[in-house]
């Protein structure tokens, strides 16, 4: 089978655009248990088409923007997709749903999803799982491959600051991201490698199809890809968040490194063997790994406040300095996977669940939690 180049053109985006995807858990009312019924709950929605999509899993319902130019735009938009929600069913911003049962998954119909579930079996039915894809846009395909190759070596650090599933199968994994575990467990994910240039990748993506199971490039569960079709790259390796506040920072990070690696010189990374080593750090440790910055191991935090500078060159242009300080408050107060712990440390799951729930349709925290006890939590 044949995979050209021709085949696989690059729409080119008009500016560093936004687009942001992020994946909800439904939950019992009540309860706030798992919970199905995607499909009921999409047709129960009043909006714009492409607004609200099903996903892979009938637990999940997922909340597209569509093309903004901001980091508080995009966030404007999904608040409002997660106020339409209340009145639907309670929804979870996770990377797992903390009680979800091994196995206990109905996969939903489509073309695609039978095609996932006959070929990944049962990886797709450990249990829910649920990112945020942050999509920005690209002039063009060498300059979406320079990005991605630059974002590859800040994926560990997006991993802890967004690190939100330390719970799985009814019990605390040790890991600060349970979620990443689980995706990468599927084949053709993680961090891949770097591309020598757009043909680099058309060949290899036409060496996978060659393979036969793999129809197009959006089957590639890489933390960070080329999206040729949107005109984008596709940063992939977040846990959904609850925090909508912690969101819209992250979501401003990505934009600000995106264009920073977009427009810098290509520069030789760190080999990918050294980035899945720090990644699985950031999964099992969090803002508490020793993360590679400069050719130095120091702790995430200094490399967060090293991203964040670096970025802030960037966010007066993209309009997005005041969302890019919201980073600093994840720093300051934990990231998601802390808090969970935190607040399971004070009321077991009940507490947790509960606050997982009212966060995710709060745009606002109301009282940010005491940092010694996310510390200690």
């Amino acid at each position: 089978m044949s995979f050209t180049h021709s085949r696989l053109p690059f729409h080119r985006s008009d500016g560093f655009t936004l687009g942001v995807e992020e994946e909800l858990l439904l939950a019992s009312p009540g309860s706030l248990r798992p919970a199905g019924g995607a499909d009921a709950v999409l047709a129960a929605l009043e909006t714009e088409a492409g607004s609200f999509a099903g996903e892979v899993n009938d637990g999940v319902v997922e909340l597209r923007t569509p093309v903004c130019t901001t980091a508080a735009e995009a966030a404007g938009v999904l608040c409002g997709l997660r106020e339409q929600l209340r009145a639907q069913t309670p929804v979870l911003g996770a990377g797992l749903h903390p009680l979800g049962r091994f196995g206990d998954v109905r996969l939903r119909t489509g073309e695609r999803y039978e095609l996932i579930s006959d070929t990944m079996r049962a990886l797709m039915r450990q249990t829910p799982h649920c990112g945020v894809h942050v999509h920005v846009g690209m002039p063009d395909a060498e300059t979406a491959i320079r990005a991605c190759n630059g974002m590859r070596e800040w994926i560990p650090l997006l991993q802890a600051l967004a690190a939100n599933s330390p719970f799985w199968y009814g019990r605390d994994s040790g890991l600060m991201s349970a979620r990443s575990v689980i995706c990468n467990s599927f084949p053709r994910a993680g961090i891949p490698r770097e591309f020598n240039d757009y043909d680099d990748f058309t060949d290899a993506v036409a060496q996978l199809a060659s393979l036969g199971e793999l129809p197009d490039y959006t089957y590639l569960w890489w933390d960070v890809r080329p999206h040729p079709r949107l005109g984008t790259i596709d940063i992939r390796g977040l846990d959904a968040q609850s925090s909508l506040e912690n969101l819209t920072g992250l979501v401003a990070l990505v934009q600000c490194l995106a264009v920073h690696e977009a427009t810098s010189a290509s520069r030789r990374g760190p080999a990918t063997e050294v980035l899945r080593e720090l990644s699985f750090r950031a999964v099992r440790d969090g803002l508490d790994a020793r993360l590679l910055i400069g050719g130095s191991v120091r702790p995430a935090r200094d490399v967060a406040h090293y991203a964040i500078a670096l970025a802030g060159a960037y966010a007066a242009e993209l309009g997005c300095w005041d969302e890019l300080m919201l980073v600093h408050r994840i720093l300051e107060e934990g990231n998601g996977a802390q808090r969970q712990r935190c607040d399971h440390a004070a009321g077991g799951m009940r507490l947790m669940l509960q606050r997982l729930a009212d966060e995710t349709l709060t745009p606002v925290l109301d009282e940010p939690a005491p940092m010694a006890a996310v510390a200690n939590g």
